[in-house]
């Protein structure tokens, strides 16, 4: 949430790079492998016509495992950035992609229309779902989010050969908040979500809407973006509804440490999972 910092590529992820919020939730990233340096070499940036905000291209973020060949049909996983970050904020995520490869998962990642579109969820107070230089209010910038993952979505299916049964969603801050949204909107693409550290002006009610959608949620007990008792109630209404869920609340997790130092176990949740 609020970030302030772009991961370095090139030959700077050799080096431990800062991350910061304006709130000074740092987190160092470790040494990349050399997996993860080579994985994020095949990272492609792609748009398509986006007709519904008048034709402009819009961008997505694309990793398509060595593994693929186009015969038999892959994992597709839809990861969803931070508020002001763009396609690559997930790619540079840890060592997302890495787990990628080794996984055999497809990986895109929508920029939502705008950097601050909130995946058509509604923002906590103090925010706003807005996109520079673009006179649209809040509520079409919000719906214009949502289509354009839908769509991003739709063009890969289109693209690739993936497998129906295993479609995930998975989101960090603001994307942890489009990852509820999505879910609860579309309940039936889903064959799991992984919500890290999710912000969100959503209310866990929405959660009756998607109430078969296994759920792997990560937050932190130090995260000062959003206080833990608002997880909590999420869990606490996942056990109303008796979902099939997994709650892991990092003892000393911050915002930003929370989800990058524990996707080995969202791969692992996915994995296990399937429609």
């Amino acid at each position: 949430m609020r970030h302030l910092f772009k991961v370095v590529i090139g030959l700077a992820v050799l080096i431990p790079v800062l991350y910061l919020t304006q709130c000074a939730d740092i987190w160092i990233q470790p040494p990349r492998s050399a997996e993860n340096i080579e994985a994020l070499k095949r990272v492609q940036i792609k748009s398509y016509r986006f007709a519904e905000a008048g034709g402009i291209d819009s961008e997505y973020g694309l990793y398509v495992p060595t593994t693929y060949q186009g015969s038999d049909p892959a994992p597709l996983l839809v990861a969803l950035h931070g508020h002001g970050s763009g396609a690559m904020y997930m790619m540079e995520y840890n060592n997302l992609l890495e787990l990628a490869e080794n996984y055999g998962f497809i990986v895109v990642t929508p920029v939502g229309f705008s950097e601050r579109g909130w995946f058509g969820s509604r923002p906590p107070n103090g925010f706003q779902a807005g996109a520079e230089d673009i006179s649209l209010s809040s509520s079409e910038v919000r719906r214009l989010s949502e289509l354009d993952v839908m769509n991003v979505v739709a063009e890969v299916r289109n693209d690739f050969v993936i497998d129906s049964q295993r479609i995930y969603l998975t989101g960090q801050s603001m994307g942890g908040s489009g990852t509820w949204y999505l879910a609860s909107e579309h309940p039936d693409l889903w064959a799991a979500i992984a919500p890290l550290s999710p912000v969100t002006g959503e209310e866990p009610e929405i959660l009756a809407n998607c109430p078969e959608i296994p759920v792997l949620l990560i937050a932190g007990d130090r995260d000062i973006e959003v206080e833990i008792e608002v997880t909590r109630r999420w869990v606490k209404k996942m056990a109303e509804l008796d979902m099939d869920y997994e709650y892991l609340e990092i003892a000393g997790g911050t915002h930003s440490s929370s989800g990058r130092e524990n996707l080995d176990k969202v791969f692992e949740f996915f994995d296990n999972q399937s429609k």
